[in-house]
């Protein structure tokens, strides 16, 4: 029950500082990205597919994307949404602690089993890990979507998405932590295998979004998402560090 209770707590502070922290990148690096693209997905005649439903590749960002749509027409009732300003910030926050407690639990579950992230340093290259696995690889195949903007099946996306996440993991485990040739050939076969398959695509690629408008949301993501998993592993390590004292992993410390 300790141990449980320690993991919980590690990622919840550590949730909390990275989740704060995105909510405020995305407030100047995406969302004003995002209601630019929402003029011309006004002015193009509305949603081409369901963005409220992304995968989870984006998960980080989708949150600002909710966050950040205005009020549709009076004609067009989408059901509640927070007022513009603090209210909108506020539910934003809100949406990213959560989802890095999330992030945090399963970062700290992982480096559990290699003995646990024993500083801030070392927290950083968790944060990399992490990086890699969620972020960087799934979007090589599904790029972050703008509002406007066209995709595949949502289930076949999230397979694929899945498949990658799951994949990215062993491969970068294998790697890191078993030293040989077959293994670090298998290893490389997983990472790679999802993008030989390709992500799934939508039948046209036409849009009303400038293509400029967003390869910039597509690097504030990739950038808004690097610095909060950096953020999100040197917290894990500060705040396990603090707990556990010189105990080698968290079985040997109590709260």
């Amino acid at each position: 029950m300790t141990l449980f209770r320690n993991v919980v707590f590690i990622a919840a502070i550590a949730g909390l500082v990275a989740g704060v922290v995105l909510a405020c990148m995305q407030a100047f690096a995406t969302v004003p990205l995002i209601l630019k693209a929402e003029v011309y997905e006004q002015a193009g005649g509305g949603h081409t597919h369901d963005h409220a439903a992304a995968p989870a590749a984006n998960a980080t960002d989708a949150n600002a994307m909710s966050s950040a749509e205005p009020a549709a027409p009076a004609a067009e009732d989408e059901g509640w949404a927070p007022a513009d300003g603090f209210e909108r910030f506020a539910f934003n926050v809100v949406a990213n602690v959560v989802t890095g407690i999330g992030f945090a639990l399963i970062l700290v579950a992982a480096s559990e089993f290699a003995g646990g992230i024993g500083n801030w340093r070392q927290g950083l290259f968790w944060g990399l890990a992490g990086f890699a696995v969620f972020t960087l690889a799934p979007n090589l195949g599904l790029p972050p979507e703008l509002p406007a903007m066209p995709a595949a099946d949502l289930t076949q996306r999230q397979i694929w998405w899945t498949a990658t996440v799951v994949a990215t993991a062993a491969g970068l485990g294998l790697l890191a932590f078993r030293k040989s040739l077959p293994l670090a050939l298998l290893a490389v076969a997983l990472i790679v295998a999802p993008h030989i398959v390709g992500a799934p695509q939508p039948d046209s690629f036409e849009s009303p979004i400038p293509e400029g408008l967003h390869h910039q949301f597509v690097v504030a993501v990739t950038l808004t998402n690097l610095v909060f998993w950096l953020v999100l592993g040197a917290a894990v390590g500060v705040v396990r560090g603090r707990l556990t004292g010189t105990a080698s992993g968290l079985r040997d410390s109590f709260a």
